[in-house]
């Protein structure tokens, strides 16, 4: 019989299983990353690093006192994380990189290996002079040609590079900002790890089993990007049977949702400590996510617990798509917007810009959720200023300038102690303080 749960039960699994309830909960050691990792899986990577890189807005919102040189030591240091490609290019235990050899083997099959065979004579010359000087980046030869490449033109050298390592023939050294440095893979990874062959079909199978590790409580549709790599739906219909079967996936029902959705098996003790928590609350109690006060996070735009855009609205009543590349003038919330996360809730979004020369975070907008008021709402204003002031922390800055006088000033004054404001200074606010209701309108 497949377990029942109701909405507020499924929104605090997921808070508690997310290492959000309370967040930045870990300790600022590699430890905490790795454990971070250990819970969902995998770190979607994107280079865009206005607010901060994807990943590392990942971890500020589960770890106190972040730092990328965490995540940066174990990627090109002690080297238990590496990049490959699971949905799309993300931080994963170099551990299970025998799972992810499908990747690469799809690349060499694909797009790469056609313009490895087109440009065979400058992929052999790159080869040896990594071979020889070891790490390079495309900037250390010299310009060349320029060719159309899967995103785009480029220079000849960075898409040999790039196809050399989407074949698995080079691997990832470091990055220098979004300059990236390769070497060979088996300087990088030990050669028993890579001499590990699994069988294509438990390789996807364990890709499936990837998804839903990262995002908690998937169910079998969902877009298209949600199940990249992994196969047809009629495949990934008959993985996720073998996973069921296998007692690694569990189905349960929610309220509200089509369908079943499928909980990591591992993860049912997670789920049966919410369904306490929301039947205490029920009986009178105060809420308590994770057996703490409520807390507030800002979400990264691609972490995990976003994936599933459509289950947002019946989950949370919360709409969010990520805008950075919807033209300007066609933008709801703002180009670089983060949700705001109170205890189990969706309550609002938030829009911060790193300055890294002024030392500041820049409010660009901030926005709540229809009938969310953050005055009133009981602990809110202590948690926001925890976020705001542990966000600061993580970009390195000082101060926080606001969007203007008039946006959130009764906030920003009852929290003024707590968090360190700088002079007040115009921007331009692509998100407001009207509601998510109102902007909608004047939208339409």
């Amino acid at each position: 019989m497949t377990h029942q749960i109701n909405l507020a039960v499924a929104r605090r699994f997921l808070a508690i299983r997310h290492l959000l309830a309370p967040p930045r909960a870990l300790p600022a050691e590699p430890e905490s990353v790795t454990a971070v990792v250990d819970r969902i899986g995998s770190l979607q990577f994107d280079p865009l690093e206005v607010a901060g890189r994807n990943h590392d807005l990942v971890l500020q919102a589960r770890i106190a006192g972040y730092r990328r040189e965490l995540t940066d030591e174990l990627l090109y240091g002690r080297r238990l994380l590496f990049e490959a490609y699971n949905k799309a290019l993300n931080l994963l235990p170099t551990r299970e990189l025998p799972y992810y050899r499908i990747a690469w083997q799809s690349g060499a099959d694909g797009w790469a290996g056609r313009l490895l065979a087109e440009h065979e004579p400058l992929a052999q010359k790159l080869l040896a002079e990594i071979e020889a000087h070891g790490p390079r980046s495309s900037t250390d030869f010299e310009r060349g040609e320029s060719i159309d490449w899967w995103w785009g033109p480029t220079t000849a050298v960075r898409a040999v590079l790039e196809a050399l390592a989407a074949s698995g023939r080079l691997g990832l050294s470091r990055r220098d900002g979004n300059r990236r440095y390769f070497d060979l893979v088996e300087r990088l990874f030990p050669a028993d790890l890579l001499a590990i062959r699994i069988p294509e079909r438990e390789q996807r199978r364990h890709k499936l089993l990837s998804r839903y590790r990262a995002h908690g409580l998937l169910g079998a549709a969902g877009s298209g990007e949600l199940w990249l790599g992994i196969g047809p739906a009629a495949l990934r219909a008959e993985l996720r049977a073998e996973l069921v079967d296998r007692g690694e996936l569990v189905a349960v029902s929610v309220e509200g949702l089509k369908g079943h959705r499928f909980v990591v098996a591992d993860e049912l003790p997670l789920l049966a400590q919410a369904e306490r928590e929301i039947a205490a609350e029920a009986a009178g109690a105060s809420p308590r996510p994770g057996d703490g006060a409520p807390g507030a996070s800002f979400l990264a735009p691609l972490d995990p617990i976003m994936w599933d855009r459509a289950a947002l609205e019946p989950l949370y009543g919360f709409e969010y798509r990520w805008e950075v590349y919807t033209p300007a003038a066609k933008r709801r919330w703002g180009y670089y917007v983060l949700p705001i996360l109170f205890g189990d809730r969706l309550v609002g979004r938030i829009e911060p810009r790193i300055d890294r020369a002024g030392r500041a975070v820049r409010i660009l907008g901030l926005a709540w959720e229809t009938g969310f008021d953050p005055l009133a709402e009981p602990g809110f204003t202590s948690a926001f200023a925890d976020a705001l002031r542990d966000y600061i922390h993580f970009a390195r800055a000082d101060r926080l300038v606001l969007p203007s006088p008039r946006d959130n000033r009764a906030l920003f004054k009852a929290i003024s102690s707590e968090v360190p404001i700088g002079h007040v200074r115009a921007a331009r606010s692509s998100a407001g303080a009207k509601t998510a209701a109102a902007r909608r309108a004047a939208v339409s």
